[in-house]
């Protein structure tokens, strides 16, 4: 009797279906991705100096120069908090002059990266129950609707209690307008057939089978007339979050997960707010850290299919964790290698941040796997809300103290990493004993989710 794995490979595993629908879901990362790096631009600190409107005054009339201004003010005035606002020296805009978030208020920039990592983390706790249990079509398209409104009201927020409240609740910043547009996902993404299946609504995933079939190109099913689970029990699987913990391997598995995701998250962000902070150049030096996600992408490609998921996840976490601890020792005068070496780390954390989503994803039964990538990955989030707060204010003790911290998790993360069973060239889990038996000699499955197929022959018998 034919499997899920079967039929798909009948109506094409990875055909033109399969490659439009990726590629359409790719653009979801366009939106996401300022969430990590638009702090850099929208939090940057330019040089600032008190306003004193009579010195200010003084100057115009004798036709100071800025250093003779500067001069006055540190021999004629006494130290003290500024009454009068700041003066900033660099043209354009950010929040930190926009709210005038310097000198004791400069920890209201850390909380306002972090809100957002707040709301990711409250919405993990049921985005993965609502998508296992609703379906991830339904919760994709809820969840864009929300990022794209609270997107527009960050931008229009009109003080900065607002502008925490809506980072919060949408946890998406930047790029809000456009988020609008995904919501034609709604005709161009399928509800996943693996899903319906487990739910028992066999006709949409028939439905769904022969569209994929003739996107593909390929003959319709015309034999497929059926579709049942042969389990001992009739009622639908229903996800739990006492299943992530039900069985040993599966503990282990979600305790390494659960630290692999906090630890990527920590080493992504914090790498680059570092380099945001102590680079020559904001705009080059964050460009150069950030093509290196290039070349990270196609070592993925090139090493998951000949070496599996695995080692190349342990090998880029150690990567990434031996580049912060070189950086330790580089004087900050050498500023290109400092640059080079932190290239080379934020590429190791990048694959790791793409790979750990596909172990997390190939670990867990087909009925529980969404819940299990959103309460491992809202590890990613809690690392977030603390990553502003250990590089800015870390970095006042010492600059490179964050840089410490960087390379423990990294390598520690690893080590823990080849604890993981390899998932290349086996079958995705459909049951918690299949999960639980994974890197183990296989064993016949029972309780399996199958495709029952009627031929024409059989039809006549």
């Amino acid at each position: 009797m034919p499997t899920v794995d079967d039929i798909l490979e009948q109506v094409g595993e990875f055909g033109w279906f399969q490659k439009q629908v990726f590629l359409t879901l790719c653009l979801l990362s366009a939106a996401f991705a300022p969430i990590y790096v638009g702090i850099v631009f929208l939090a940057f600190t330019p040089d600032h100096r008190c306003l004193s409107p009579g010195v200010a005054e003084l100057s115009r009339r004798c036709g100071w120069s800025l250093a003779e201004e500067l001069n006055y003010t540190a021999s004629h005035l006494p130290l003290g908090p500024c009454r009068h606002g700041w003066v900033y020296e660099t043209p354009g805009s950010s929040i930190v002059t926009e709210f005038n978030l310097v000198c004791d208020d400069s920890w209201k920039v850390d909380l306002f990266q972090s809100c957002v990592n707040v709301g990711f983390f409250l919405g993990s706790l049921g985005v993965g129950y609502i998508a296992d249990r609703f379906g991830r079509k339904l919760c994709l398209l809820a969840t864009t609707l929300t990022s794209a409104v609270l997107g527009v009201l960050t931008a229009v927020a009109p003080d900065y209690t607002s502008l925490l409240l809506f980072r919060l609740l949408q946890g998406l910043l930047a790029i809000s307008l456009p988020t609008f547009l995904f919501l034609f996902y709604y005709w161009c993404v399928p509800e996943s057939p693996r899903w319906l299946l487990s739910q028992k609504r066999n006709a949409q995933v028939m439905k769904i089978m022969g569209h994929i079939a003739r996107k593909n190109g390929k003959l319709p099913l015309v034999d497929l007339k059926m579709l049942s689970l042969e389990e001992d029990v009739t009622e639908k699987l229903s996800p739990s979050f006492a299943d992530l913990f039900r069985t040993p391997q599966l503990r282990k598995h979600t305790f390494i997960l659960m630290y692999l995701w906090f630890t990527s998250s920590v080493l992504y962000q914090g790498l680059i707010m570092h380099v945001g902070a102590t680079g020559a150049n904001l705009y080059l030096d964050f460009l150069y850290s950030a093509l290196v996600e290039f070349p990270a992408a196609f070592i993925i490609l090139v090493t998951i299919d000949h070496c599996g998921l695995i080692r190349p996840l342990a090998l880029s976490n150690l990567v990434a964790g031996a580049a912060c601890f070189a950086m330790i020792f580089i004087s900050h005068d050498l500023h290109w290698l400092n640059i080079t070496v932190a290239c080379v780390g934020r590429m190791g954390i990048t694959i790791v941040f793409q790979i750990v989503c596909l172990v997390n994803a190939e670990l867990y039964p087909t009925f529980v796997r969404n819940l299990g990538v959103m309460v491992c990955s809202s590890l990613c989030d809690l690392g977030g809300i603390i990553t502003p707060f250990l590089v800015f204010r870390l970095m006042e003790v010492w600059r490179g103290s964050p840089l410490i911290l960087f390379a423990i998790l990294g390598l520690v993360a690893g080590g823990v990493t080849l604890l993981l069973p390899e998932t290349k060239g086996v079958t995705l889990p459909e049951t918690i004993e299949d999960a639980e038996n994974l890197g183990r000699i296989a064993k016949p499955k029972e309780n399996t989710i199958y495709l029952q197929t009627q031929t024409a022959e059989r039809a006549g018998t």
